[in-house]
């Protein structure tokens, strides 16, 4: 998908959050990170689990 975040986009919305994180955590920070629509709707795509790093949040966003 062309409209999909970069890693980097991502990460830097979810700067501080503690791992692991479920989904709802990390989409909420990203939210209270002012993070915009096309990184809520990766972040709202990703499987609802638990997430140990942030490498797995941009494994899981990338598909």
């Amino acid at each position: 998908m062309a409209d999909t975040p970069n890693p980097i986009q991502i990460q830097k919305f979810l700067g501080g959050i503690d791992y692991p994180a479920s989904k709802d955590d990390i989409v909420q920070r990203a939210k209270d990170s002012g993070a915009d629509d096309a990184v809520l709707d990766a972040l709202n795509a990703i499987p609802g689990k638990e997430y140990d790093a942030p490498t797995a949040v941009s494994e899981a966003v990338s598909g």
